[in-house]
């Protein structure tokens, strides 16, 4: 079957907070935007019953609803929206392919916001009471939610006792089932003495979950010992599992950084390695996973997204132009020698008026032009011949030397 082929300026892969506030961005610029998604728009959020932490919803939302009215305001900008996985990707290049089932997306730019998963335990009964029905995986989103009841923790890595300690500010209890002989704990030392220490926490030793029940919502989790493999179920109002987290990020391997743990590695502007490449939201090596943060994350990378895009373009229809000479200028609008060397810019710009094309490029927001042109300080001027750079002026910047390298 011949696949059908579809062109965008920006396909964001990963339809969660940190995707949907890209896509947003990107859409609001009138970029043509598509935004792929393989199950749910709105991703993990959707499934928390109550987010109370995200600013601007005192009385606090459910994240589908929150989800809604982002996806919502996402089509207010026509935003387009698939359905489906993506099978490959092709980055390098100024034309980059996404690859599905049926369809081969070209496109300028590139958001992946993807996400993530969280570890299951692979016991019986657990895909029943994922999210909204006992299985929980974030102690700050439904910590609230569990206030005077009790809750197991499965783990003992620093986030499972630091997430465990947080819940025993709301829950009566938090029972902790830890796969190691007494005592021994994956945490760091110091979460591990207040742990122990917290007459709220209760320790189960040796032990791994072998079933969750329950009538329609987790009433019991049955734990067995590793060592004898006796069971012991326990009755609690909810469970929270921190055994790790798997990032959605198979596809892009050996073709963007990530660190050991399949993270993708990004600068603060949210640019992965291969240019016109951002990343966004949890899918990221970051220090905070919430909706907050993702949302922070696709604004930086929907922004970053129409920066590349428009730079692109002025590169290639302005300034490597071949029909005559050029002259860039990169400057930093906060420099004093930069802003000291201008009128020297604008007396030839005006003398050559139709005889070479100047441009003054400024850096002092992004540096993603000059960097094309092999130029990382300012000031310094390229000079421009046939559609190609021949020669970059930063030692000494003045009108003789300029017209010297032209001529």
């Amino acid at each position: 079957m011949k696949k059908k082929v579809e062109q965008y300026d920006v396909v964001i892969i990963g339809g969660g907070a940190a995707g949907l506030t890209a896509g947003i961005y990107c859409g609001r610029a009138r970029l043509k935007t598509l935004l792929i998604e393989k199950s749910l728009v709105g991703g993990l959020a959707t499934y928390t019953n109550e987010i109370e932490n995200y600013p601007g919803f005192p009385d606090g939302a459910t994240g589908l609803e929150l989800m809604n009215l982002f996806h919502k305001q996402a089509k207010k900008f026509d935003v387009r929206f698939k359905l489906t996985d993506v099978k490959s990707v092709r980055l390098e290049g100024e034309t980059k392919i996404v690859e599905t089932f049926r369809t081969i997306y070209e496109t300028k730019a590139v958001i992946v916001a993807g996400g993530g998963k969280p570890r299951l335990t692979g016991a019986k009964g657990e895909e029943d009471y994922l999210y909204d029905k006992g299985i929980s995986f974030c102690a700050t989103c439904d910590a609230a939610a569990n206030t005077g009841k009790t809750v197991m923790v499965v783990g003992s890595g620093d986030a499972a006792i630091e997430e465990g300690m947080f819940l025993t500010k709301f829950a009566d209890k938090v029972i902790v089932s830890v796969l190691h002989d007494e005592g021994r704990m994956d945490c760091n030392e110091i979460a591990k003495s207040e742990a122990l220490a917290n007459p709220k926490m209760e320790f189960i030793w040796n032990t791994v979950v072998d079933e969750f029940t329950g009538e329609g919502r987790l009433e019991e989790v049955i734990l067995r010992n590793l060592k004898t493999d006796a069971l012991l179920p326990v009755k609690v109002d909810a469970c929270f599992l921190f055994i790790g987290y798997i990032p959605n990020t198979e596809i892009f391997k050996d073709i963007l950084n990530m660190n050991n743990s399949g993270y993708l590695i990004t600068n603060e502007k949210m640019e992965t390695n291969i240019e016109g490449v951002f990343a966004a939201g949890d899918v990221r090596d970051k220090f905070l996973k919430q909706v907050a943060t993702a949302v922070g994350d696709g604004a930086i990378a929907g922004y970053g997204a129409e920066k590349y895009i428009a730079e692109s373009e002025t590169f290639h229809n302005q300034i490597m132009q071949d029909d005559m000479p050029g002259l860039v200028f990169v400057w930093n609008a906060v420099d004093p020698k930069c802003r000291d060397l201008m009128p020297i810019i604008e007396k030839y710009e005006a003398e050559n008026q139709g005889k070479v094309r100047v441009i003054k490029v400024d850096i002092y927001k992004s540096a993603g032009i000059a960097n094309r042109l092999g130029v990382f300080e300012a000031p310094c001027v390229a000079m421009i011949k046939d559609g190609k750079v021949f020669k970059i002026i930063k030692d000494r910047i003045c009108e003789d030397e300029i017209i010297a390298a032209i001529e």
